[in-house]
This record gives structure tokens, sequence and C-alpha cells, in this order.
């Protein structure tokens, strides 16, 4: 706890709904240097959160996601996401919506890819 609220990234991640010290250290950790990611669909595509796109001649198929990258990143911004279904704004309502129509799981991965662009985001303020 001590550690999360020393590092002024790890503290404004806490801000976010869903993400506690442990998993804010861990985003913190695992992401490194967020130049690395010019745009958070890069740093959901690092988490292997996008799906996987075959397309040919003008039409597209869309996968299961490519699971490429940092497995440990995925991991927490999937635990975060089952906390941040909570939210009470347009995009909680909209993730329990589709956890209606999909599943449980596909409405998380989701909400996970949401994530990024918040922690993304809240990074980009603080450095």
């Amino acid at each position: 706890m001590a550690h999360a609220t020393a590092d002024p990234i790890a503290d404004a991640l806490t801000r976010l709904v869903g993400i506690g010290p442990v998993l804010a250290l861990t985003l913190r950790a695992e992401i490194g240097i967020l130049t690395r990611f010019a745009t958070w669909p890069q740093l959901a595509s690092y988490a292997g959160l996008v799906p996987r796109v075959e397309a040919s001649a003008g039409r597209a198929w869309h996968g299961r996601i490519t699971r490429e990258g940092s497995p440990w990143l995925r991991w927490a911004l999937v635990e975060a996401a089952i906390h941040a279904m909570r939210r009470q704004d347009a995009t909680g309502r909209w993730a329990r919506q589709l956890a209606v129509r999909k599943s449980v799981g596909r409405a998380r991965v989701a909400l996970a890819r949401v994530l990024c662009r918040d922690v993304w985001r809240t990074w980009q303020t603080i450095g």
C-alpha cells in the first residue's frame, strides 16, 4: 500500500474503478515506460486484448483475442474489469448489457480493453 501511494502513477491508477494498489503496481511494472505506446490500442494489443482479424477481398472476420504480449498485464486488466463492471457511468452500463447479450467472460475482456484506454489516458496526464 505504501509503495502505491509513493508512486504518483500508481496512485493515479488507483483512482480508476476496479484498480487497487496491488493492481496499480502490477500495471505499472508490466507497462514500464508508456511512451512505447503511441496510442491506447497499441497498449491493448500489447496486452493481447484485441481480436484476431482475417481479412481478404473486402471481407473481415474477427475472432478470439490474440493473447499475444504480456499475460500478467492481461490478467491485471481482466481482474480490474471484474470490479469495474459496477461502474455507474455509460461504460459500466454498456458492459453489463454486453454480459447479458454475449457472456460475462466476453464482457470482462471487452471492458479490460476499455480499461486500457482509461489507464493510458490517466498515465498520460501524470507523466
